[in-house]
């Protein structure tokens, strides 16, 4: 099975494919995502709130994803593999180069920030060293205090204005590819649209260039709360297993039938 690389899935975007992405944090979970169609496997810090019991991930270490990071790569077969910089770990420029290493030589093949404009000079920094960025805007989670909490973000036209900003700014910065969550699927179009890299949705609508989900939700795990733009695919006709379950995300990522209208804001 020929691996991805940030070429094919660039590429993706180019031939207007979506890209298929799901959280992974272990071992066994990572052969069996990339074997089952799963394009980009992401080690999000929500392992704070899926693995380990918190209400946030700001309590998420890097050491915690170092760990992760580790298990997830020694088992992928194909899919490329995102990191996220856990919580405070990249707020000055020897933290970032330090914690962006580690995550790099423990297995990623790209590590995630969360923030705008000001994340330009660590952006700058990271690539000019060859280390592979993926920015994050809209709801950060690691930001949910300072926002008041989990809310769709961009919902007027001075907010929707400003992540334009910020996404055309981390890419000019070097960006490689952007994570848009919970923004309304117009304005998230419109990003995708302008911009030249791949975008990836989460509660942003069909109109971004790839989806992502919490792997938990997707498999109906979580039932203490359900957000609007997660589907449970278990609960598809004909899935039995959880092969089927994946592949059917995959098919409905592919073929911008998930998320819906329902599972969009507006």
């Amino acid at each position: 099975m020929k691996k991805h690389t940030l070429h094919s899935i660039q590429a993706l975007k180019e031939k207007q494919e979506p890209i298929a992405v799901l959280t992974a944090y272990d071992s066994s979970f990572s052969q069996l995502l990339s074997e089952n169609g799963i394009d980009v496997l992401l080690i999000g810090d929500s392992l704070g709130m899926v693995m380990q019991g918190h209400q946030s991930t700001v309590p998420v270490t890097m050491k915690d994803m170092v760990y992760h990071t580790q298990c997830v790569a020694k088992s992928n077969q194909s899919s490329w593999i995102i990191a996220d910089m856990s919580y405070m770990s990249y707020a000055t420029e020897k933290q970032t180069l330090n914690n962006a290493s580690k995550l790099m030589q423990a297995g990623a093949n790209m590590v995630k920030l969360e923030g705008g404009e000001w994340l330009v000079p660590s952006i700058k920094l990271l690539k000019e060293r060859g280390i592979p960025v993926c920015a994050h805007l809209g709801l950060t989670p690691q930001s949910v205090d300072a926002l008041g909490g989990y809310k769709v973000q961009a919902r007027d036209k001075r907010s929707a204005e400003k992540l334009l900003i910020d996404s055309l700014a981390v890419e000019s910065a070097g960006a490689d590819i952007l994570v848009l969550e919970c923004v309304p699927k117009d304005v998230a179009g419109n990003i995708s649209k302008r911009l030249k890299i791949p975008t990836i949705g989460i509660g942003a609508g069909n109109q971004t260039d790839g989806q992502v989900l919490v792997l938990q939700d997707m498999l109906g795990l979580n039932t203490n709360f359900k957000p609007k733009f997660v589907k449970n695919f278990f609960e598809n006709e004909n899935v039995n297993n959880l092969s089927q379950a994946i592949q059917a995300y995959v098919s409905e990522v592919k073929g911008r039938e998930f998320p819906n209208d329902e599972q969009s804001f507006k």
